[in-house]
């Protein structure tokens, strides 16, 4: 069977609206999704561990009667990384340890300067005390979800890392318990939702609040954690996965499909677009594509997504691809091209960089080392991949000596008085000398 993926000219005349079509999406809930995860909040807000077990029991299938049921010991947590196999736990283990050694680079310390009157000007950075992190559960189970979003909080310094994780029917992975042991996670409770959400956020008689929740989720969740921000901070509504894949026409296409179902398997609203500047290859990684689908363990998926919202797009050359990448703006940017370096210059919009033959976006899912935690929909115009800075504060630093804040408090008293602020000006003009 064929599959009809969408072609496209950059010189086409409705090439500029035929984009805006393509890219749309709105990660927006509808009334009935909003109406619901507002009472299940305003529920848990109010009756805490009590709202918690019943929605747990509601919507995981489960009967629980105590919320000690649902939290998962250090002694459980370390026996699944030791029950795995050789080779995953080595996985795990190697994923987990190239994950921390790029983010300690991230840190950031704290710095002051002192000027030629004696004034300190500084700041001074302080890891956030408690954060909490969702982990999707049941059979979309994912542990390198759990290694990308607590690494990053034990680097920073963070001193409790909550984890939620839904287990629908009881289903337990192990992978995910062994990845928590493995990223220093403190505490586990088997609670998902926008009731988990609303816990870490409100906290309960046993779910302690956080200061940040991370982590991806389902609608109700995206949707609980845009309503409870404010409360505390959150790290980003992320819309579908999506890849760009820029090639000169020189890697093997069947690579090439197979990176664009690396996205499209993850769900239908996931997005891949293929970007190069010969026709003729596009017809290539078409037949490549046709030739693999069969094979998929999840073609549906991946068929309903390169149809509904995939793309071939044919470029003029190298500026043209570049303004492309910048217009599109991609979560996931692949450079299949034999000088990616020479590139980089002008990318200004991507949420992380693949850089070569060799470089398949797969490997940044799960041991590259950079975070997988990434802008979607357009946002890396202004966001940034997760990293240690998220879960770090900065404190400004402000120490005037008295001839400083005798020369200063002339400069700020004009200020003020120009704004007809009486007292800050009178409070800056006390210290000046006479």
């Amino acid at each position: 069977m064929s599959i009809n993926i969408r072609r496209f000219r950059s010189d086409q005349a409705d090439f500029a609206q035929q984009m805006d079509e393509l890219l749309a999406w709105e990660a927006v809930s509808d009334a009935g999704v909003q109406t619901a995860v507002t009472n299940i909040v305003n529920d848990v807000r109010a009756r805490g561990d009590e709202a918690l077990i019943e929605y747990t029991n509601k919507f995981d299938r489960t009967s629980v009667a105590t919320m000690a049921e649902l939290e998962l010991s250090q002694e459980q947590l370390q026996a699944a990384l030791d029950g795995l196999s050789d080779a995953e736990r080595t996985a795990l283990v190697t994923a987990a340890e190239r994950v921390r050694a790029y983010h300690e680079k991230q840190k950031q310390d704290s710095w002051s300067y002192t000027e030629a009157d004696g004034t300190m000007l500084g700041q001074k950075v302080t890891p956030m005390d408690r954060v909490g992190i969702y982990v999707p559960g049941g059979k979309a189970a994912y542990p390198s979800s759990v290694l990308m979003n607590a690494i990053p909080a034990h680097v920073a310094g963070v001193s409790e890392i909550i984890m939620v994780v839904p287990t629908p029917g009881g289903e337990l992975n192990q992978l995910v318990l062994a990845a928590a042991a493995a990223a220093g996670v403190t505490r586990v409770f088997t609670v998902g939702g926008a009731q988990a959400v609303a816990a870490l956020a409100y906290g309960t008689a046993t779910v302690p609040k956080v200061d940040k929740i991370v982590g991806p989720g389902n609608i109700y969740v995206a949707t609980a954690k845009r309503m409870v921000f404010g409360a505390v901070g959150i790290d980003m509504i992320a819309g579908p996965s999506e890849i760009l894949v820029v090639c000169d026409g020189d890697t093997n296409p069947d690579w090439i499909a197979m990176d664009l179902f690396s996205q499209a398997e993850h769900d239908e609203d996931a997005q891949s677009i293929l970007v190069a500047t010969d026709e003729a290859f596009l017809d290539q990684v078409q037949a490549s594509i046709e030739k693999l689908l069969p094979t998929m363990e999840r073609e549906p998926i991946i068929r309903t997504s390169l149809v509904d919202r995939g793309a071939m797009i044919l470029a003029s050359g190298k500026e043209d691809a570049l303004a492309l990448i910048n217009r599109i703006a991609p979560e996931h940017l692949e450079l299949s091209v034999e000088d990616p370096d020479s590139w980089l210059p002008g990318i200004r919009h991507a949420g992380a960089i693949f850089m070569g033959r060799y470089t398949a976006e797969a490997l940044g899912d799960y041991c590259a080392g950079p975070n997988h935690v990434l802008p979607t929909s357009g946002t890396a115009r202004f966001s940034s991949p997760l990293g240690v800075y998220d879960f770090q504060k900065r404190s400004s630093l402000v120490k005037f000596s008295a001839d400083g804040a005798s020369e200063m408090g002339k400069v700020a008293s004009v200020l003020a008085r120009g704004e007809h602020l009486t007292a800050h000006a009178r409070s800056a003009e006390y210290r000046i000398k006479d």
